[in-house]
């Protein structure tokens, strides 16, 4: 059987590593899934996710010359990307932050990104002062010596 990039396979598990996880694709064949690719968010530790003889279903990233074959558990339910520029809007924003407007059709003005910037931003800000405030304890609940 003849790997492709972009192929969606399914593969044993044959070895785990602190960076990673070895999976035995069909034909024989040998991949590696890096910690960075098993998961959409921070992996610790890789056996929290996946175990030996599990059969998963992994995408080809890229065969090397050498013969080394990247593997992503990760972008296995991805949509199909189209350039470069959709793949580094797909990869998480810290806070959620939509910093695209949502629909490419409508034209939106400075002004508009501005305004639903600067809402979104007085939101968290508002947020974390009911936070801090709430570690704090307030200065109103602390009260002083009743004399």
């Amino acid at each position: 059987m003849q790997l492709e990039v972009g192929a969606i396979l399914e593969g044993k598990v044959t070895g785990i590593t602190k960076f990673g996880a070895f999976v035995e694709l069909p034909g024989g064949k040998t991949g590696m899934v890096h910690i960075s690719e098993v998961a959409p968010t921070f992996v610790k530790e890789i056996r929290d996710y996946v175990t030996e003889n599990q059969v998963i279903k992994v995408k080809v990233l890229a065969i090397n010359p050498d013969g080394k074959i990247s593997l992503s558990m990760k972008r296995v339910n991805e949509a199909p990307q189209s350039g470069k520029v959709s793949a580094q809007h797909s990869s998480g924003r810290p806070g959620n932050f939509e910093w695209q407007a949502g629909r490419r059709n409508e034209p939106t003005s400075f002004e508009d990104m501005m305004a639903k910037f600067k809402q979104t931003s007085d939101e968290k800000m508002s947020d974390l002062k009911r936070c801090m405030e709430a570690k704090r304890g307030g200065f109103s609940r602390r009260g002083g010596s009743t004399r």
